[in-house]
């Protein structure tokens, strides 16, 4: 796992980290920190292993840790965080001993998380995408009733 504490230690990774944390410090609803990339990369990771995936670990970390870091952009430009988050990440990625072709994938899981066509493709894409769904914990929402998430949207039980 060094090549993600080089993630975690990157400069402009922790910029955007700060950034963002700036942007939601009056956020109500679900927070995207250090904690939600967290959870997504752990939750990625365990769906990887059940379903015998045998993808590597750093490429699901990488990918969970990268996926929002351009939620500040969209905040402050109106640029899509899935799109902002690829041109961050690949900087990012290129300093911490990915290859091109890992980078490759990363990028395109990190544009696709937010596109529900993902699903059933058995690749990062999917698994990002799922992981970051079941991150949020509405069930337990302060904020829930206000959120513009659907009910259907909304994780409102554990899935196991």
């Amino acid at each position: 796992m060094e090549r993600i504490n080089k993630i975690l230690s990157n400069k402009i990774f922790k910029h955007y980290l700060y950034e963002i944390e700036s942007c939601e410090k009056d956020r109500i609803f679900c927070k995207h920190d250090m904690t939600h990339f967290l959870d997504v990369a752990r939750i990625a990771y365990i769906i990887n292993l059940e379903n015998n995936y045998n993808m590597e670990k750093d490429l699901i970390y990488a990918a969970a840790l990268l996926h929002d870091c351009g939620k500040s952009i969209q905040y402050n430009y109106g640029i899509p965080h899935n799109i902002a988050s690829c041109d961050i990440a690949k900087d990012i990625l290129s300093t911490c001993d990915f290859t091109e072709k890992e980078i490759s994938a990363i990028i395109c899981a990190i544009r696709d998380h937010r596109n529900s066509k993902v699903i059933n493709e058995f690749t990062l894409s999917e698994l990002l995408y799922k992981a970051d769904k079941m991150s949020r914990n509405c069930f337990n929402c302060s904020a829930s009733k206000d959120c513009n998430w659907s009910n259907e949207k909304k994780n409102l039980k554990i899935l196991i």
